[in-house]
């Protein structure tokens, strides 16, 4: 998967701009230290290298931290993560797969997935390593 550079850099992705897309040594320079500080790993499958997105920060909402990590169960779903609050809830339809919130932070939430469920999945694909049992979003 390949992101446009301007995407990628406004959601902390640069590390998944195809080097064919970059612009010169400073471009190069800057998805090398992507790869090298970013939350991911590489792994070797039949030959190939792959690029693998660890635990990834999608967004915070009012002190609300919204994670999604690799080699996740079924159904692909992210993490909300605060002080008071550590729920699941599914990517299709931010239904609360396990943990407790309150009704207040609970509408937040499905106030922002329903603007950012795109995003959500493009998270859930990048972190997916060749060995998770869930493998990319495909929705319903």
């Amino acid at each position: 998967m390949s992101l446009p550079k301007e995407f990628a850099r406004k959601h902390d992705r640069f590390h998944l701009v195809s080097p064919d897309e970059l612009d010169g040594l400073d471009e190069h320079a800057e998805r090398l230290e992507a790869i090298l500080h970013k939350n991911c790993y590489v792994i070797e499958e039949d030959g190939e290298l792959i690029l693998i997105r660890a635990k990834q920060l999608v967004d915070r909402l009012n002190g609300l931290k919204i994670e999604i990590y690799p080699n996740e169960h079924p159904p692909p779903h992210f993490h909300l993560k605060s002080p008071k609050v550590d729920a699941s809830f599914t990517i299709e339809d931010c239904l609360l797969l396990k943990g407790d919130i309150s009704g207040k932070d609970h509408n937040k939430i499905r106030y922002w997935h329903n603007s950012s469920k795109d995003l959500l999945i493009e998270v859930w694909d990048s972190t997916r390593p060749y060995q998770c049992q869930v493998g990319k979003y495909t929705g319903t």
